[in-house]
């Protein structure tokens, strides 16, 4: 099996009210338990970050907009989409993109 990385974009933030967040909350956690053994690492939401070049570091999200991850363990990246494909935060408008980390 190998490690994927979930990465989230956009969807709009957290809900501002407590029922609201709940309901995310639990929708989420409703997705881990869905994954069975391919979960490794539900991950956690980002805060601020900052971009490192050359240059030094500066405010910012490198390409922008990126809000969380997960690990995941699959036999393929069609198999680690298929895991993905039903992520509610697809369902408020998020984006996620799964990276297959390669050993050296």
């Amino acid at each position: 099996m190998a490690t994927f990385l979930v990465t989230y974009y956009g969807g709009g933030g957290p809900p501002a009210s407590p029922e609201a967040q709940q309901q995310m909350m639990a929708a989420f956690q409703a997705w881990v338990a869905s994954t069975g053994d391919h979960m490794i690492d539900p991950g956690a939401p980002l805060g601020p970050s900052k971009v490192v070049t050359s240059d030094g570091a500066t405010d910012g999200q490198a390409g922008g907009g990126l809000g969380g991850y997960s690990l995941i363990s699959a036999g393929s990246l069609d198999e680690a989409v298929s895991v993905v494909k039903s992520h509610p935060f697809i369902g408020r408008g998020g984006t996620l993109q799964v990276s297959e980390a390669v050993s050296p």
